[in-house]
Protein backbone atom coordinates (compact mmCIF):
# COMPACT_ATOMS: atom_id res chain seq x y z
CA UNK A 1 0.00 0.00 0.00
CA UNK A 2 1.34 3.38 -0.98
CA UNK A 3 2.23 5.83 1.75
CA UNK A 4 -0.43 8.53 2.07
CA UNK A 5 -0.62 12.07 3.40
CA UNK A 6 -2.67 13.11 6.41
CA UNK A 7 -5.95 14.84 5.71
CA UNK A 8 -5.27 18.54 5.26
CA UNK A 9 -1.53 18.19 5.91
CA UNK A 10 0.65 18.16 2.79
CA UNK A 11 3.88 16.90 4.33
CA UNK A 12 4.33 14.48 7.19
CA UNK A 13 7.64 16.17 7.95
CA UNK A 14 5.55 18.86 9.65
CA UNK A 15 4.71 16.37 12.38
CA UNK A 16 6.46 16.66 15.70
CA UNK A 17 6.12 13.91 18.30
CA UNK A 18 5.73 15.57 21.67
CA UNK A 19 4.82 12.70 24.01
CA UNK A 20 3.87 9.03 24.26
CA UNK A 21 0.52 8.52 25.97
CA UNK A 22 -0.12 4.79 26.03
CA UNK A 23 1.21 1.41 25.01
CA UNK A 24 -0.63 -1.83 24.34
CA UNK A 25 -0.37 -5.13 22.50
CA UNK A 26 -0.71 -3.60 19.07
CA UNK A 27 1.41 -0.48 19.38
CA UNK A 28 1.47 2.83 21.14
CA UNK A 29 -0.26 6.14 20.80
CA UNK A 30 1.68 9.36 20.60
CA UNK A 31 0.77 13.01 20.22
CA UNK A 32 1.81 14.86 17.07
CA UNK A 33 1.54 18.62 16.77
CA UNK A 34 1.01 20.05 13.29
CA UNK A 35 1.42 23.64 12.17
CA UNK A 36 -0.80 24.26 9.17
CA UNK A 37 -0.95 27.16 6.70
CA UNK A 38 -2.93 29.29 9.12
CA UNK A 39 -0.18 28.92 11.72
CA UNK A 40 -2.60 27.23 14.09
CA UNK A 41 -1.34 24.22 15.98
CA UNK A 42 -3.42 21.08 15.67
CA UNK A 43 -2.87 17.86 17.60
CA UNK A 44 -3.38 14.29 16.51
CA UNK A 45 -2.69 10.93 18.04
CA UNK A 46 -0.47 8.57 16.10
CA UNK A 47 -0.93 4.85 16.75
CA UNK A 48 1.91 2.67 15.57
CA UNK A 49 2.51 -1.07 15.33
CA UNK A 50 4.85 -3.50 13.61
CA UNK A 51 3.91 -5.11 10.31
CA UNK A 52 2.92 -8.23 12.23
CA UNK A 53 -0.13 -6.43 13.63
CA UNK A 54 -0.99 -4.37 10.55
CA UNK A 55 -4.25 -6.30 10.08
CA UNK A 56 -5.45 -5.24 13.52
CA UNK A 57 -4.55 -1.61 12.93
CA UNK A 58 -6.33 -1.67 9.58
CA UNK A 59 -9.41 -3.17 11.23
CA UNK A 60 -9.34 -0.42 13.85
CA UNK A 61 -9.13 2.25 11.16
CA UNK A 62 -12.00 0.75 9.15
CA UNK A 63 -14.21 0.57 12.24
CA UNK A 64 -13.54 4.21 13.15
CA UNK A 65 -14.27 5.29 9.59
CA UNK A 66 -17.53 3.34 9.59
CA UNK A 67 -18.66 5.24 12.69
CA UNK A 68 -17.12 8.53 11.55
CA UNK A 69 -20.01 10.70 12.72
CA UNK A 70 -20.70 9.08 16.10
CA UNK A 71 -19.89 11.29 19.12
CA UNK A 72 -19.13 8.26 21.31
CA UNK A 73 -16.55 6.70 18.97
CA UNK A 74 -13.01 8.05 18.55
CA UNK A 75 -12.63 9.57 15.09
CA UNK A 76 -9.90 8.81 12.57
CA UNK A 77 -8.02 11.92 11.45
CA UNK A 78 -6.97 10.35 8.15
CA UNK A 79 -8.59 7.54 6.11
CA UNK A 80 -5.28 5.85 5.26
CA UNK A 81 -3.05 3.19 6.78
CA UNK A 82 0.58 4.34 6.60
CA UNK A 83 3.77 2.31 6.21
CA UNK A 84 7.38 3.27 6.76
CA UNK A 85 10.76 1.69 7.49
CA UNK A 86 12.58 2.72 10.63
CA UNK A 87 16.35 2.96 11.16
CA UNK A 88 16.53 -0.78 11.86
CA UNK A 89 14.86 -1.53 8.50
CA UNK A 90 11.72 -2.76 10.24
CA UNK A 91 8.39 -1.92 8.64
CA UNK A 92 6.04 0.05 10.85
CA UNK A 93 2.38 0.80 10.30
CA UNK A 94 0.47 3.72 11.76
CA UNK A 95 -2.79 5.60 11.72
CA UNK A 96 -3.85 9.05 12.93
CA UNK A 97 -6.81 9.74 15.19
CA UNK A 98 -8.24 12.64 17.13
CA UNK A 99 -6.27 13.81 20.14
CA UNK A 100 -7.62 12.77 23.56
CA UNK A 101 -6.02 15.52 25.62
CA UNK A 102 -7.26 14.06 28.93
CA UNK A 103 -5.84 10.58 28.28
CA UNK A 104 -7.90 7.46 28.87
CA UNK A 105 -10.28 6.14 31.50
CA UNK A 106 -7.52 4.07 33.10
CA UNK A 107 -5.53 7.26 33.72
CA UNK A 108 -8.60 9.07 35.02
CA UNK A 109 -9.19 6.30 37.57
CA UNK A 110 -5.54 6.36 38.62
CA UNK A 111 -5.48 10.16 38.95
CA UNK A 112 -8.54 9.92 41.20
CA UNK A 113 -6.74 7.57 43.59
CA UNK A 114 -8.15 4.36 42.16
CA UNK A 115 -11.84 5.17 42.63
CA UNK A 116 -14.17 7.58 40.84
CA UNK A 117 -17.13 9.29 42.54
CA UNK A 118 -20.44 7.53 41.98
CA UNK A 119 -21.80 10.36 39.81
CA UNK A 120 -18.73 10.12 37.57
CA UNK A 121 -19.06 6.33 37.28
CA UNK A 122 -22.72 6.73 36.36
CA UNK A 123 -21.96 9.31 33.65
CA UNK A 124 -18.99 7.36 32.28
CA UNK A 125 -21.00 4.13 32.15
CA UNK A 126 -23.83 5.84 30.28
CA UNK A 127 -21.42 7.18 27.64
CA UNK A 128 -19.76 3.80 27.19
CA UNK A 129 -23.19 2.21 26.78
CA UNK A 130 -24.12 4.76 24.13
CA UNK A 131 -20.98 3.85 22.18
CA UNK A 132 -21.76 0.14 22.50
CA UNK A 133 -25.36 0.76 21.43
CA UNK A 134 -24.12 2.35 18.21
CA UNK A 135 -21.77 -0.49 17.25
CA UNK A 136 -24.13 -3.29 18.29
CA UNK A 137 -26.97 -1.74 16.30
CA UNK A 138 -24.94 -2.28 13.12
CA UNK A 139 -23.75 -5.77 13.94
CA UNK A 140 -20.29 -4.83 15.23
CA UNK A 141 -18.65 -6.10 18.43
CA UNK A 142 -15.86 -4.32 20.28
CA UNK A 143 -14.25 -7.44 21.83
CA UNK A 144 -11.63 -5.48 23.79
CA UNK A 145 -13.52 -3.07 26.02
CA UNK A 146 -11.48 -1.97 29.07
CA UNK A 147 -10.56 1.36 30.70
CA UNK A 148 -7.46 1.88 28.54
CA UNK A 149 -9.66 1.64 25.43
CA UNK A 150 -11.93 4.47 26.52
CA UNK A 151 -10.50 7.93 25.71
CA UNK A 152 -11.30 11.08 27.67
CA UNK A 153 -11.91 14.43 25.96
CA UNK A 154 -12.80 17.90 27.24
CA UNK A 155 -16.58 18.05 27.21
CA UNK A 156 -18.46 19.80 24.43
CA UNK A 157 -21.42 20.10 26.79
CA UNK A 158 -21.68 23.22 28.97
CA UNK A 159 -21.04 22.50 32.64
CA UNK A 160 -19.64 19.00 32.10
CA UNK A 161 -15.95 18.20 32.81
CA UNK A 162 -15.29 15.51 30.20
CA UNK A 163 -16.73 13.20 27.54
CA UNK A 164 -15.78 9.60 26.79
CA UNK A 165 -15.34 7.82 23.46
CA UNK A 166 -14.64 4.19 22.61
CA UNK A 167 -11.36 3.28 20.92
CA UNK A 168 -9.11 0.21 20.58
CA UNK A 169 -10.98 -1.54 17.78
CA UNK A 170 -8.07 -3.75 16.72
CA UNK A 171 -9.92 -6.90 17.83
CA UNK A 172 -13.39 -5.74 16.82
CA UNK A 173 -15.67 -7.88 14.68
CA UNK A 174 -17.83 -6.57 11.87
CA UNK A 175 -21.03 -8.30 10.70
CA UNK A 176 -19.15 -10.37 8.08
CA UNK A 177 -16.66 -11.96 10.49
CA UNK A 178 -16.77 -15.35 12.18
CA UNK A 179 -18.00 -14.81 15.73
CA UNK A 180 -16.83 -18.25 16.88
CA UNK A 181 -13.20 -17.10 16.84
CA UNK A 182 -11.52 -17.06 20.24
CA UNK A 183 -10.22 -13.95 21.91
CA UNK A 184 -6.42 -13.75 21.56
CA UNK A 185 -4.15 -12.99 24.46
CA UNK A 186 -4.20 -14.01 28.13
CA UNK A 187 -7.35 -14.41 30.20
CA UNK A 188 -8.33 -11.17 31.94
CA UNK A 189 -11.29 -9.97 33.98
CA UNK A 190 -12.54 -8.05 30.93
CA UNK A 191 -12.90 -11.16 28.76
CA UNK A 192 -16.08 -13.19 29.24
CA UNK A 193 -16.30 -16.91 30.09
CA UNK A 194 -17.52 -17.75 26.57
CA UNK A 195 -14.22 -16.49 25.14
CA UNK A 196 -13.10 -20.14 25.30
CA UNK A 197 -9.90 -20.08 27.32
CA UNK A 198 -10.44 -23.45 28.96
CA UNK A 199 -8.13 -26.03 27.38
CA UNK A 200 -10.15 -28.55 25.40
CA UNK A 201 -13.35 -26.53 25.59
CA UNK A 202 -15.27 -26.12 22.32
CA UNK A 203 -15.35 -22.74 20.61
CA UNK A 204 -18.25 -20.57 21.66
CA UNK A 205 -19.96 -17.78 19.81
CA UNK A 206 -18.99 -14.24 20.71
CA UNK A 207 -21.87 -11.76 20.72
CA UNK A 208 -23.00 -8.43 22.15
CA UNK A 209 -23.24 -10.02 25.60
CA UNK A 210 -19.46 -10.39 25.55
CA UNK A 211 -19.05 -6.60 25.45
CA UNK A 212 -21.59 -6.34 28.27
CA UNK A 213 -19.41 -8.58 30.46
CA UNK A 214 -16.42 -6.31 29.73
CA UNK A 215 -18.52 -3.29 30.67
CA UNK A 216 -19.32 -4.85 34.05
CA UNK A 217 -15.61 -5.34 34.75
CA UNK A 218 -14.95 -1.74 33.72
CA UNK A 219 -17.61 -0.52 36.17
CA UNK A 220 -15.87 -2.45 38.95
CA UNK A 221 -12.60 -0.75 38.03
CA UNK A 222 -14.20 2.68 38.21
CA UNK A 223 -15.53 1.92 41.70
CA UNK A 224 -12.14 0.58 42.80
CA UNK A 225 -13.41 -3.02 43.15
CA UNK A 226 -14.81 -2.33 46.60
CA UNK A 227 -18.35 -2.42 47.95
CA UNK A 228 -20.66 -0.96 45.31
CA UNK A 229 -23.76 1.12 46.00
CA UNK A 230 -26.74 -1.29 45.87
CA UNK A 231 -28.18 0.02 42.60
CA UNK A 232 -24.72 -0.14 40.98
CA UNK A 233 -24.19 -3.66 42.30
CA UNK A 234 -27.42 -4.77 40.68
CA UNK A 235 -26.32 -3.14 37.42
CA UNK A 236 -23.02 -5.04 37.63
CA UNK A 237 -24.86 -8.31 38.29
CA UNK A 238 -26.94 -7.77 35.14
CA UNK A 239 -23.66 -7.48 33.20
CA UNK A 240 -21.90 -10.42 34.84
CA UNK A 241 -24.20 -13.41 34.48
CA UNK A 242 -22.08 -16.39 33.49
CA UNK A 243 -24.43 -17.39 30.67
CA UNK A 244 -24.47 -14.75 27.88
CA UNK A 245 -28.21 -15.15 27.33
CA UNK A 246 -28.85 -14.15 30.95
CA UNK A 247 -27.02 -10.83 30.70
CA UNK A 248 -28.89 -7.60 30.07
CA UNK A 249 -28.67 -6.03 26.63
CA UNK A 250 -27.19 -2.59 26.11
CA UNK A 251 -30.69 -1.16 25.56
CA UNK A 252 -31.89 -2.69 28.82
CA UNK A 253 -28.88 -1.33 30.69
CA UNK A 254 -29.51 2.17 29.36
CA UNK A 255 -32.93 1.99 31.05
CA UNK A 256 -31.43 0.78 34.33
CA UNK A 257 -31.85 3.24 37.24
CA UNK A 258 -28.10 3.36 37.79
CA UNK A 259 -27.49 5.13 34.47
CA UNK A 260 -30.90 6.20 33.18
CA UNK A 261 -31.40 9.94 32.71
CA UNK A 262 -35.16 9.47 33.00
CA UNK A 263 -36.67 10.43 36.36
CA UNK A 264 -37.76 7.29 38.15
CA UNK A 265 -38.40 5.96 41.62
CA UNK A 266 -37.18 2.50 42.46
CA UNK A 267 -37.33 0.58 45.70
CA UNK A 268 -34.37 -1.38 46.92
CA UNK A 269 -35.54 -4.47 48.72
CA UNK A 270 -33.19 -6.72 50.66
CA UNK A 271 -34.46 -10.20 51.42
CA UNK A 272 -32.28 -11.13 54.36
CA UNK A 273 -33.81 -14.58 54.74
CA UNK A 274 -32.72 -15.41 51.12
CA UNK A 275 -29.33 -13.66 51.42
CA UNK A 276 -29.96 -11.96 48.09
CA UNK A 277 -30.71 -8.40 47.00
CA UNK A 278 -33.12 -7.33 44.32
CA UNK A 279 -34.20 -4.05 42.78
CA UNK A 280 -37.87 -3.99 41.86
CA UNK A 281 -40.36 -1.36 40.81
CA UNK A 282 -42.35 0.26 43.58
CA UNK A 283 -45.64 -0.95 42.12
CA UNK A 284 -44.55 -4.53 42.84
CA UNK A 285 -44.11 -3.85 46.56
CA UNK A 286 -47.02 -5.28 48.60
CA UNK A 287 -49.41 -2.55 49.74
CA UNK A 288 -50.35 -4.39 52.93
CA UNK A 289 -48.46 -4.10 56.27
CA UNK A 290 -45.38 -6.23 56.88
CA UNK A 291 -46.00 -7.74 60.34
CA UNK A 292 -43.12 -10.22 60.11
CA UNK A 293 -40.45 -7.66 59.19
CA UNK A 294 -39.32 -9.56 56.09
CA UNK A 295 -38.61 -6.47 54.04
CA UNK A 296 -36.15 -3.67 54.54
CA UNK A 297 -37.29 -1.00 52.11
CA UNK A 298 -35.36 2.10 51.05
CA UNK A 299 -36.09 4.56 48.27
CA UNK A 300 -33.43 4.64 45.53
CA UNK A 301 -33.43 7.67 43.28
Amino acid sequence: MEKKVIGDVTEESSLKIVSVIDKDTYGYGSVSNINNDSNLEKSYMKKTCTLKHAENLERELKTMLHFHANPFIVQASCPHLHFECNTKSATLCYIYLEYASLGNLDKMISDAGGRLPEDSVRRATRMILQGLKAIHAEGYLHCDLKPSNVFVFPSSRPGEPWDLKLTGFGLSKDPTMDTSLLFPGPRTAYKPPEAGYIVGAPDRLIGPASDVWSLGSTVLDMFGVIHLPPVAEYFWQRCSERQPADRATVDELLEHPFVSEKPSSFLEVSFFNMEQSYIIRDELIPKYPDPFGLYNVNICE
